[in-house]
């Protein structure tokens, strides 16, 4: 039986939504950006000129960017060898939850709630119920904010007071970040669990636990034992298909906690350079006829929201180089999908995700071209590979 990978190269979109003004986002355009940036000189900062990403050109990279938006490519000209298309996001959001989703054959059917840009930003209600699972008088925060500059500001204080850290973002979550000794790793990630319920009921889309160790002397880092909390999917998704129908999913990275571990036979987690050894590792040994579905976060999470062009760079280039070992496991037959979630434009005003199309690269399938298609038809076309029957509304453009 075939098998399928399914890469999410976290907030790599390439322009051209319909809709980008309605999200304050018109002109975004991540790739495009990125790459007249290198061309121009001003992404220097420990690499140097255009930027090189033959394999993922190759694929289609720069043919996606055109058609999505109409934007030059400079360096990115390769005539495609593989297929591709650019697919387009109907969700009433430009988020991980709903990008993932609507991949996975899923619309986003409901508006997310999202707390004001106000301090305090959280309802007393909601305060009070932190605090009544938590068993304090108080939290911290209680704003919007960068969660490493918040944990600067704060960590000593809340050492002190045994207060968590509560904060959000422009995305629909509710972020607590605790000292993972002082506090204690399980006691922070009991309460994100308590507290889920409430936060799932108002449509917020995610309650993070953000844990980190550290003394007001020598600083504090964040752990790598972060979790989210995720409401479910409101039905069956591509992880869902597969795994009904009896075969293995991997997830790789934050796709366990995306789909709240429905539909997953396992997952491992790690940074993108960890990660990536798991997918190759996968391609060797994942069985026939499997789904290994994965989310590499680091171009959004360190490169993205930092609105920091050679830093993105940097990482699509690494990406890029890697490719080739994945691409000499995969078996005759194996389907391997690259694509993003939405956008995170490094050169567009603020810091927050943009609302863009994304690139489709697939290697395995010759080569040509769908054009633009939905997101949604990428899980379904992923299914018709497998040969799986898809639940959602998407076509396969295989």
């Amino acid at each position: 039986m075939p098998r399928a990978f399914l890469i999410v190269l976290d907030s790599v979109g390439c322009g051209g939504a319909p809709d980008a003004a309605d999200f304050g986002d018109e002109g975004a355009n991540t790739l495009a950006h990125i790459a007249q940036a290198c061309a121009a000189g001003r992404a220097e900062e420990g690499r140097s000129g255009p930027l090189r990403v033959p394999n993922m050109d190759r694929l289609g990279l720069g043919a996606a960017v055109r058609l999505a938006s109409g934007e030059a490519t400079p360096g990115l000209e390769a005539e495609p060898l593989g297929f591709w298309a650019a697919a387009t996001e109907v969700s009433p959001g430009k988020d991980t939850p709903s990008g993932h989703w609507e991949l996975a054959g899923v619309p986003v059917p409901w508006q997310w709630h999202y707390f004001p840009d106000t301090e305090p930003c959280f309802p007393p209600e909601l305060v009070a119920e932190v605090c009544r699972f938590a068993g304090t008088t108080g939290i911290l925060g209680n704003r919007h904010a960068s969660g490493t500059l918040i944990i600067e500001e704060l960590g000593a204080e809340h050492m002190r007071t045994g207060w968590p850290i509560c904060y959000t973002s422009v995305d629909s979550v509710f972020q607590i970040a605790a000292h993972e000794e002082t506090f204690g790793l399980e006691r922070l990630l009991k309460l994100c669990a308590d507290l889920a319920p409430t936060l799932h009921a108002m449509r917020v889309g995610r309650v993070i636990a953000r844990p980190f160790i550290g003394d007001p002397e020598h600083g504090f880092v964040r752990t790598r034992n972060r979790r989210d909390f995720a409401i479910p999917a409101p039905s069956p998704t591509l992880c869902d298909w597969v795994h009904d129908a009896g075969r293995p999913v991997h997830a790789v990275g934050k796709i366990g906690d995306i789909f709240s571990h429905r539909g997953i036979s396992d997952e491992v987690k790690g940074t993108d350079a960890e990660l990536f050894e798991h997918i190759v590792d996968l391609a060797g040994r994942a069985e026939e006829g499997s789904l290994t579905f994965a989310n590499l976060v680091e171009f959004d999470s360190k490169y993205g929201h930092r609105r920091d062009v050679s830093g993105y760079a940097r990482a699509l280039e690494w990406f890029d180089a890697e490719l080739p070992r994945l691409l000499e496991r995969l078996r005759d037959g194996d389907l391997l999908v690259i694509t993003a979630d939405h956008g995170n434009d490094p050169t567009f005003r603020g810091t927050d995700h943009t609302r863009e199309r994304v690139p489709v690269l697939i290697h395995g399938r010759g080569t040509g071209s769908a054009g633009l298609v939905g997101f949604v038809d990428v899980g379904t076309s992923v299914a018709a590979h497998l040969g799986v029957a898809a639940q959602g509304p998407g076509r396969s453009f295989l």
